[in-house]
């Protein structure tokens, strides 16, 4: 039974299927877009902007991709259901004109356009052609540490009238969003001073002193 072993649970082979299990679980921010509200400008069929954030271990689905309409540009506005911790980057195209020589990284701007992207970026990033999905670009984390909603901004490619990706990958750290329960809180501590007690202590604090 030693060779069925290899295969399953914690003694099987470190080399492959674990080592690739925890890579793609550090790329595992698509789960916590917020797809309701996602958008991609400029992209030729819609919904295909959607389609490229999708599991690391997916990335190789050539069915699946977005290709730029107009012109070479396309403009994601990616919503979290939380705040994020962005650390690295992954922009997969074809081994042609068509894969996207720059990305430009906007933080907390919802709802950006086109004229948007006139602004500084967060950071800028000259991109290789990578078919495969094996280049990852590091973000400066200290400007996106607190990350609720990403713009990523593709202006140009390698020399073809449209642009094409098949796979974004987004790696980080995501924490829940606490808003509601803050609200809660605010309510509380304003209604306390109204409170009942104080009003009963008033009058024996007069007759004490």
């Amino acid at each position: 039974g030693g060779a069925m072993a290899h295969g399953h649970g914690p003694g099987r082979c470190r080399c492959c299927g674990e080592e690739a299990a925890e890579r793609g679980a550090a790329w595992g921010l698509y789960l916590r877009i917020d797809r309701q509200r996602l958008q991609c400008l400029n992209e030729r069929r819609e919904g295909s902007g959607a389609t490229v954030f999708r599991p690391w271990e997916e990335r190789g689905d050539r069915s699946r991709f977005v290709e730029s309409d107009d012109d070479e540009e396309l403009l994601f506005n990616i919503p979290f259901t939380g705040s994020v911790k962005l650390k690295g980057v992954i922009v997969m195209g074809e081994d042609d004109g068509t894969h996207p020589a720059e990305m430009r990284l906007f933080r907390n701007i919802p709802h950006m356009s086109f004229d948007d992207t006139a602004r500084e970026a967060e950071q800028t990033f000259s991109l290789s052609r990578d078919p495969l999905g094996e280049l990852e670009y590091p973000t400066k984390i200290a400007r996106f540490s607190n990350v609720y909603h990403l713009s990523m901004h593709f202006p140009k490619n390698f020399g073809e009238e449209t642009t094409k990706i098949f796979y974004i990958g987004l790696k980080g750290e995501w924490t829940e969003a606490h808003r509601h329960e803050v609200t809660i809180c605010n309510y509380e501590a304003s209604a306390n001073p109204a409170d009942h007690k104080l009003e009963q202590i008033t009058p024996q604090t007069h007759f004490i002193s």
